[in-house]
């Protein structure tokens, strides 16, 4: 840990839960729809729109990096399927878009993130499309890199060395905490990085070939493990 330049961490079940998030800002999309645009709620039930979306990787593959990009294509779709025009794709996104970025961070990540700020450089990490901005903590990050803007996904490990060159380091000065083992661990170890797996559930390490450099079951154990 001497040589740490930069702590980075994954958002999305890192920093807060994701799941019902998606699945509230999906039920308001679905309603507002319902209100503003019926013939889209008359030709399709909620569960047909998020099974579009689940499809749209695989009709639009050279967008799988982009999940914003992938939803307004979906929503593009939907639209000229049931004859309206862009303005249904502009406004529906943007329901949706301010949904996904109201957020409850876990208890720990906002003290934790605002201590850590206070010794160093704080990167943020992550294939979604969350608006740091609008969650209220981008002030808390001297960066933040997201899949669309690099080009690639995680688990790539070139999505990390990608980071690694924006911040003008060897990936060995960048430490990485991120939920996901494949996304997360595996690929910014095989990055150079340092990692930690932040393991709230208490589950199981699932993979054989690589494991963590640490593992923590909150962030208040990140400060633990970076005190000198």
């Amino acid at each position: 840990m001497r040589n740490l330049r930069v702590i980075c961490f994954d958002l999305d079940d890192t920093l807060w839960n994701i799941a019902p998030v998606i699945e509230r800002a999906e039920q308001l999309l679905y309603q507002w729809l319902d209100e503003h645009y019926p013939r889209v709620t008359a030709a399709y039930s909620a569960a047909d729109l998020s099974r579009l979306r689940m499809q749209a990787v695989s009709r639009w593959p050279e967008f799988q990096h982009d999940l914003s990009e992938l939803r307004l294509r979906t929503l593009r779709h939907i639209a000229d399927a049931t004859g309206y025009d862009e303005e249904m794709v502009t406004g529906a996104y943007a329901i949706f878009f301010d949904a996904r970025n109201n957020v409850q961070l876990y208890d720990d990540a906002l003290p934790v993130l605002e201590q850590l700020r206070a010794t160093h450089t704080l990167i943020a990490l992550s294939n979604g499309n969350a608006d740091l901005r609008r969650i209220g903590i981008a002030e808390l990050f001297a960066a933040a890199y997201s899949a669309s803007d690099i080009g690639v996904a995680k688990p790539d490990k070139n999505f990390f060395l990608a980071a690694a060159e924006r911040c003008n380091l060897q990936p060995q000065q960048m430490l990485h905490i991120g939920d996901h083992p494949e996304n997360d661990i595996a690929a910014a170890r095989d990055a150079g990085m340092k990692t930690v797996w932040i393991n709230r559930a208490g589950a199981e390490w699932p993979l054989t070939d690589t494991r963590p450099h640490y593992e923590i079951k909150n962030l208040n154990q990140l400060q633990q493990l970076l005190q000198p």
